[in-house]
């Protein structure tokens, strides 16, 4: 499948995606700890800049997503998630958009449902079977790895904007 050009909105499961699915907890009170990959970001940043929207969707609940989705600037996130659709649909609603306009990624089986619900499901290297079998595509790089990253490149220069962000990015370095 190619990748469809009309792709508005970047939905993410976290653990796993942005996120090598590792759950680490450290301190008396067992605080959970994740890493994040820095070219997710800077991915999920440009894809933003661009006028796109992410959307972040965890059946986990911790408090590093909300500070890396702050640091991101990411508005929309839904952490404890019993029904990934329906909080899919409740920002779609929000943001004027359709499942068909929507990208999701995901990893595990928990992610199935609402892959089959978008317009364009991928996973990530390292998903389940199951989540590869039902998916458009799978990236080369795993969760946690620049796999964000990969998807961002894949639907800007699926719409055409990639070019002209990464241009921009070296004038704005040049100007510096």
């Amino acid at each position: 499948m190619s990748i469809p050009t009309n792709i508005r909105v970047l939905a993410l499961d976290v653990d796993g995606v942005l996120t090598d699915g590792t759950l680490a907890f450290t301190g008396l009170l067992g605080t959970e700890t994740k890493l994040f990959h820095v070219h997710d970001g800077l991915g999920i940043s440009l894809w933003q800049n661009a006028d796109f929207h992410t959307i972040l969707i965890s059946g986990r609940t911790a408090m590093c997503v909300e500070t890396r989705a702050t640091e991101l600037q990411i508005k929309y996130v839904k952490q404890g998630s019993k029904d990934k659709i329906a909080d899919l649909d409740h920002f779609l609603m929000k943001l004027g958009c359709t499942p068909e306009e929507t990208c999701f990624v995901g990893d595990d089986l928990g992610d199935i449902a609402v892959m089959q619900h978008v317009g364009c499901a991928i996973a990530v290297q390292n998903a389940v079977d199951e989540v590869k079998q039902i998916a458009h595509l799978t990236t080369m790089k795993c969760g946690g790895n620049g796999a964000v990253r990969e998807v961002v490149e894949l639907l800007m220069n699926a719409n055409g904007t990639w070019k002209e962000c990464v241009s921009s990015l070296m004038i704005d370095h040049a100007n510096q």
